[in-house]
């Protein structure tokens, strides 16, 4: 396997799949006591769904559509608090409409690499912070992947990262905490918005006490809201490097229900419960946690 088509792995990796650009080089080229006064209220009328964008194909809300989510009891899940999403690179309509959101603060899990390449742009008024979830060299699991099989395990060994990894605890920790604090409503995203994005939102979902099959539903949307840059990709790998590099790369663009129960599971195995995970694995407050549930579970 030639240096470039690694690099090609890394990239696609590390991007979630849809950081096209630089693809394309590499392929050319070779808790509750004391709760704040104020607590993020939703942004926009409960009954509203989160905008789609047609720039930013993979944001949408946490709390889903329509009523939001069924939560613990007879609750639902809070609308226009938390939102996901890919790379934000709106156009001027979708930035436009992502003003009248009136976020407050965007949280971006990507790598500087990333970043540079594909570097956000928010709404005025909208604060910026940086938490980069992954750390080190991924070429090792990424770099020399044979065969869509080996791809779908490389994406069930990221998602085990993110329970055994004590720098991406370290970061999601981060992440949570000042999600709990944050004054206003706020979008965290990745690159493609599914596998660093989709852990966050499962970890929100359960603390929110929303049903397993629920929470996997919701992560599976990645292929329909990105059906059209998934294929876009593929056709670009394959224009580059035929059809069977774009059959082993497949696995990487989208999500599988098996890359995040692979996380699910290790979770289980090391913590027993996402309440331990959170507690004993990321080390979050007791207040952290439910100051989160007060701003996920409509009351």
């Amino acid at each position: 396997m030639s240096v470039s088509w690694r690099r090609t792995a890394v990239v696609v990796a590390l991007s979630g799949g849809l950081l096209v650009s630089p693809l394309l080089g590499n392929l050319a080229g070779g808790e509750l006591s004391a709760l704040p006064a104020a607590v993020a209220k939703p942004s926009q009328d409960q009954g509203a769904d989160a905008p789609r964008l047609a720039s930013v194909d993979n944001f949408r809300d946490v709390a889903g559509t329509g009523a939001g989510y069924d939560a613990q009891g007879s609750h639902r899940v809070n609308k226009g608090v938390f939102y996901r999403s890919n790379a934000l690179t709106p156009n001027d309509a979708d930035l436009a409409t992502l003003t009248g959101l009136h976020l407050g603060t965007a949280f971006d899990l990507r790598t500087s690499g990333e970043i540079a390449a594909k570097p956000d742009r928010l709404p005025t008024g909208t604060s910026y912070v940086n938490i980069s979830i992954l750390s080190g060299d991924l070429s090792g699991s990424m770099g020399n992947l044979t065969s869509p099989e080996a791809a779908r395990e490389a994406m069930r060994a990221l998602n085990r990262q993110f329970v055994t990894g004590a720098y991406e605890r370290a970061r999601f920790a981060d992440l949570l905490t000042q999600l709990a604090d944050q004054q206003g409503p706020a979008v965290f995203h990745c690159t493609a918005g599914k596998d660093r994005t989709g852990w966050t939102s499962y970890l929100l979902l359960s603390l929110a006490g929303v049903d397993q099959q629920t929470i996997m539903n919701d992560y599976l949307l990645t292929n329909e809201y990105s059906a059209k840059s998934i294929a876009a990709t593929l056709a670009q790998i394959t224009a580059a490097k035929g059809a069977g590099a774009a059959a082993v790369y497949q696995p990487l663009l989208g999500v599988e229900a098996s890359f995040l129960q692979a996380g699910i599971d290790q979770l289980t195995a090391d913590y027993g419960s996402v309440d331990k995970y959170l507690k004993d694995g990321l080390g979050l407050k007791g207040q952290t946690i439910e100051q989160l549930k007060h701003k996920l579970i409509q009351k």
